[in-house]
């Protein structure tokens, strides 16, 4: 966790906006202050993860600014992380450490926990054969030269341990497939609330359901799913409401994958809520927007069920609230205005919902009753 190196921390990012605030975010999200930050265009190519003037420049910047830890923004190798932690004399921690380190910090039921843990697992994995080398110091061990034995031991451990983890999850899984098929039989149109972390899904689902869930500006403040059903009112119609672990970008493959199992109740839903924030710049929507449909696709949900909401829409001026959803980055979909905190659009949401969710199940049950 970043509390046990101390919370006063430098960041190493790139120089666009976007990085910067996304970082700082992190940063927060994992209890750090953050003292300075420093930009380089490159972050990963050198002994250091940065470049070595770079390197020295941050170790400057760590003494005036009376550091604890590097935050860099980036996937850095062992090797590079040490060697910068030797000329700094503080930890280095890379951005999946950081992500990690959030989700450990998050994660409440046994599900998540499992699921960071082997998460935690794959992290190591590729980084064994330098943590190894480290902590020999170069000396040759074992009978294939330097950490060779220790590295062996290191990796048998590590798949060994990631194995049980792995036969843990598979059980939650099966319990959640058992789950999907009662709901199944309910016949009530199933759908999911996904997003860019900090996009607003729990206060939207918390809209929808009269339910009291925890909303926080910080980043992964929903880990684990939660399922409700929802009567709408006047029409009386039901749905069964998901809310799910938000995404980021440069999320790495490892994490998608450690979560698979609570993330598969997109791929199964009727109707997906695809949440964006839009108060934001074009810019920051349009990175967000594609992070989520790179996700998606790594996911195989089906574009088609897909309604993106755009939230916050009580924090645009009248002219951009009017005019938003002709924004060509929006082409690809179905679109509808609302603000989860105000209440703003949400009868044009549920009447969005009940059209598309039951129309897709009742396809879907014609297409199996022929077969």
């Amino acid at each position: 966790m970043g509390a046990e190196f101390g919370n006063r921390a430098v960041v190493v990012t790139y120089p666009d906006e976007f990085s910067r605030r996304e970082i700082l975010e992190l940063a927060k999200a994992g209890g750090y202050e953050v003292a300075e930050v420093v930009t380089q265009r490159t972050i990963i190519r050198s002994e250091y993860g940065v470049g070595s003037g770079k390197a020295q420049e941050l170790e400057g910047k760590v003494a005036e600014s009376k550091s604890d830890v590097i935050i860099i923004d980036e996937s850095v190798t062992s090797a590079q992380a040490n060697n910068l932690s030797k000329l700094t004399h503080v930890a280095v921690i890379d951005r999946e450490r950081l992500i990690l380190n959030i989700f450990a910090k998050r994660a409440a039921t046994t599900e998540a926990k499992l699921q960071v843990q082997l998460a935690e697992l794959r992290y190591q994995l590729p980084r064994a054969r330098d943590e190894v080398r480290h902590s020999t110091k170069g000396e040759q061990a074992g009978f294939m030269g330097m950490g060779e034995y220790e590295v062996d031991v290191r990796f048998r451990t590590l798949k060994r341990q990631m194995g049980f983890v792995k036969q843990k999850l598979e059980k939650t899984r099966t319990a959640r497939d058992l789950h999907a098929a009662e709901r199944k039989k309910l016949g009530v149109p199933f759908v999911s609330l996904a997003g860019y972390t900090s996009s607003g899904k729990t206060t939207l689902f918390n809209r929808l359901t009269a339910e009291s869930k925890e909303i926080s500006p910080d980043l992964f403040t929903t880990l684990t799913t939660t399922i409700r059903m929802v009567t709408f009112p006047k029409s009386k119609s039901r749905v069964l409401l998901s809310d799910t672990v938000g995404f980021i970008s440069r999320l790495p493959a490892y994490l998608v994958e450690s979560f698979k199992s609570t993330l598969d109740e997109l791929r199964h839903a009727d109707l997906v809520l695809l949440m964006v924030d839009a108060s934001e710049s074009s810019e920051s929507i349009g990175i967000k927007l594609t992070s989520c449909r790179d996700t998606l696709s790594e996911l195989e949900v089906d574009p088609a069920k897909v309604i993106l909401v755009l939230n916050k829409v009580d924090l645009l001026d009248s002219k951009t609230r009017a005019e938003i959803q002709a924004d060509p980055l929006f082409s690809d979909y179905t679109t509808v205005k609302v603000s989860a905190v105000r209440g703003d659009g949400m009868r044009q949401l549920r009447n969005r919902i009940l059209e598309l969710a039951g129309g897709r199940r009742e396809s879907r049950a014609a297409v199996q009753g022929k077969r």
